[in-house]
């Protein structure tokens, strides 16, 4: 039974190390990594900024010590206290709920865009890429149109165009981002169709659909979410501009910009509904900034030589 025992045992060890052996570059490369992750001080920042920012997000109803929408008119526009560190706003609110809260809708809009233009980046970027000719052509000048305009200017027109929601404003900005994620795709396209084993997939039969989606789409993914991590700080503040000219989250709900809108005609006096949900902006905007740009140095390939 012993030597049974002993015998299954040695069998185990040896499939870990032939598991760990197989994996040896994965592994090394992830270390290396982790190695110039630790070498880059403002990516270490931007990481710590942005774990908190989602730390406190996710525990965003435990966090906010009151109501973020209680009103309270005979305590309102108090200055900040022990009580109420962040002051309470002109209707006697508690503005840092209002902030913790926030930072949860901010979350929600940065994932929802997120997946919105990237997946809308990646199909027309894939497609125009991968048949190119007429097909690229027309796709190519339905995002040069999209281009040609300043971002905030036409998620402005887009959000007027619509009814002003959180839903609308989301809507919005997903059909001016996605335009960036397109011309990366579609290089990565152009770059992987030429070949020689995508040539050898085609002889054998595979259809342009599972060419496209079991191989130009992983290859078109990391460059994409690179530049996505980069963009994350331009998404909050596109999102907390609409909210802040009226035309994205409407009253009560807590979100940054729409926060900072209701503080403007206060603001000589009653500095801080403005400025403490500016500051969560400004903070987290450098952070995601700190981090795209870690992200991007790390997977450079002159650096990880």
């Amino acid at each position: 039974m012993k030597k049974t025992s002993s015998a299954a045992g040695s069998a185990k060890d040896t499939s870990l190390k032939k598991f760990l052996y197989e994996r040896k570059p994965m592994l090394d490369d992830v270390k290396h990594s982790v190695y110039l992750w630790k070498k880059t001080p403002l990516a270490l920042i931007g990481t710590v900024i942005i774990g908190l920012f989602l730390l406190i997000a996710l525990f965003a109803p435990l966090l906010a010590p009151y109501d973020p929408i209680a009103t309270d008119l005979s305590r309102k526009l108090e200055a900040p206290s022990a009580a109420h560190p962040f002051g309470l706003d002109q209707f006697g609110r508690d503005v840092l709920s209002r902030v913790i809260m926030g930072s949860r809708i901010e979350v929600q809009i940065i994932f929802i865009i997120s997946i919105i233009s990237i997946t809308i980046g990646l199909i027309v970027g894939i497609v125009a890429g991968y048949f190119g000719g007429v097909v690229d052509e027309i796709l190519m000048r339905i995002t040069d149109i999209f281009l040609a305009f300043p971002r905030l200017v036409l998620a402005m027109a887009f959000a007027a165009a619509l009814r002003p929601t959180l839903a609308n404003a989301i809507v919005a900005i997903s059909l001016v981002e996605w335009t960036v994620y397109a011309r990366l795709a579609r290089a990565e396209a152009i770059k992987v169709r030429s070949q020689p084993y995508i040539e050898a997939i085609k002889a054998v039969g595979a259809s342009d659909f599972k060419i496209m989606f079991f191989h130009v789409l992983p290859m078109s993914i990391s460059p994409v979410i690179v530049q996505l991590t980069m963009r994350m700080g331009t998404i909050i503040l596109t999102a907390a501009s609409l909210g802040f000219l009226g035309l994205g989250a409407q009253p009560p709900l807590p979100e940054w910009g729409a926060i900072v809108s209701d503080g403007r005609s206060y603001l000589m006096n009653n500095w801080w509904i403005t400025a403490f949900p500016g500051m969560a902006i400004a903070i987290t905007v450098l952070g995601f900034n700190l981090l795209g740009d870690g992200i991007r140095d790390i997977l450079d390939p002159r650096i990880r030589r």
